[in-house]
């Protein structure tokens, strides 16, 4: 079901919400893709909403997409003895497996309220069919890794084109894994406006080898040369108190709590700092193989709770993580989104009101980040049209994973 280029009005919204609170009983008008008008009576093409929340939609700011093939294939080793392994297995991986594997984790996201996405891995041009095939948003691009150099990486990356929802992003894999010259000539190409999607201070052991070989922890090695304005740092689980500061200019930086804890990777997310100083948070679930779920719901209750046993307090609300997942994902795509007002892209998430119980509007938000997941999402809306309702894909669904379990059978098998 699309909505077409003409005004629709959601009527009789049960409630609609977002970080800043709850309002009941409102109509949202869109036009050509932007909400125009929230509240009142609107004449149009109405949906009946009467029985769902409404609320924007949800950024996964990191994720690999194509892992979905290794889910389960090796959940008990820390980060470096996890990478050998993931590594050798994308050896074996083909482009029919990585389209597979991606068109079944966009699946996935959409189908959970997800509405945007940036992924890093080494098939950005599937990722970008998929995003204009399954309306969703999508941010990706070649990943400077293993043999492919930046000027290559940089150029291919560019060649991808943006679109109304697709963006292009410069991928690094790290700053261990690449060198810092890599990084340098990544920046050097730069022509403004491109970003950097990077893991950073993961590990200990990271910022111990980048301190010892290059005399700076990871953060400061990135502000001396230049790059942060240009950098997504996702995971910062090592960060000193000193650092914090220089993020500021960074177009965002992503917490991904979950892989952080089934790696081992240590450390503590420095979220109310960050939120203090003024850095753009965002929130990722990282990949199918290191998480394994690629539920944003799930993944904000495990933001807050993550961090309130990091703390010891309770500092960090429902509202951080829910604005961290909307507006704040949405700045990072440079995109007008994450509010439920006029001006605002219409990019929303439908919810069933009988699973938010009990229904109360002091309640609402609480049972958006604490009690809900992904299956009571009805439908979802991005750019004014339906790109999903409750069982919208599932034959497709079941022959995406008959393919791939035949894939995995037969060359594959020992992946």
């Amino acid at each position: 079901m699309d909505i077409p280029d003409r005004t629709y009005t959601l009527v009789r919204c049960h409630q609609v919400v977002d970080y800043r609170g709850v309002r009941e009983r409102v109509n949202v008008t869109i036009e050509d893709g932007t909400i125009t008008r929230v509240g009142g009576e609107v004449e149009g093409d109405e949906i009946d909403c009467s029985d769902l929340v409404v609320m924007p939609g949800l950024v996964n700011s990191h994720t690999h997409a194509s892992m979905l093939a290794l889910r389960g294939y090796f959940d008990d080793g820390e980060l470096e003895d996890w990478l050998k392994r993931m590594w050798e297995a994308e050896d074996k991986f083909t482009d029919e497996l990585m389209y597979v594997s991606a068109e079944l984790a966009v699946i996935e996201m959409l189908s959970s309220g997800t509405t945007a996405f940036v992924d890093m891995y080494f098939n950005p041009n599937q990722i970008k069919d998929l995003s204009e095939k399954y309306g969703i948003r999508a941010s990706a691009g070649y990943t400077v890794l293993r043999g492919l150099d930046p000027e290559e990486a940089v150029k291919k990356t560019r060649s991808l084109g943006k679109s109304d929802l697709f963006t292009p992003v410069v991928n690094v894999h790290s700053i261990y894994a690449v060198g810092l010259d890599a990084l340098t000539r990544v920046r050097d190409l730069l022509t403004g406006g491109e970003r950097i999607h990077i893991h950073v201070s993961e590990t200990r052991a990271e910022i111990f080898s980048v301190k010892k070989r290059y005399g700076l922890f990871p953060v400061e090695l990135l502000w001396r040369e230049g790059l942060i304005p240009h950098i997504q740092a996702v995971h910062l689980g090592w960060v000193t108190s000193w650092e914090i500061e220089l993020l500021k200019s960074s177009p965002g930086v992503t917490h991904c709590p979950t892989s952080n804890m089934k790696l081992a990777t240590g450390g503590s997310f420095p979220f109310k700092e960050m939120w203090e100083a003024g850095v753009n948070i965002t929130l990722g679930t990282d990949g199918p193989a290191s998480n394994n779920s690629l539920d944003m719901f799930r993944e904000m209750r495990t933001a807050v709770l993550l961090q309130r046993h990091s703390y010891w307090n309770t500092w960090v609300k429902a509202q951080h993580v829910l604005r961290a997942s909307t507006m704040n994902g949405y700045r990072l795509f440079k995109v007008n989104g994450g509010l439920i007002e006029p001006g605002h892209v219409a990019d929303l998430v439908l919810l069933n009101r009988y699973d938010l119980v009990p229904a109360l509007n002091n309640r609402t938000i609480s049972h958006l980040v604490y009690h809900l997941t992904g299956n009571s999402v009805e439908r979802v809306i991005v750019r004014g049209r339906m790109v999903y309702r409750r069982g919208m894909f599932e034959e497709r669904k079941r022959k995406l994973v008959e393919k791939l379990e035949e894939i995995l059978a037969g060359r594959l098998r020992e992946v």
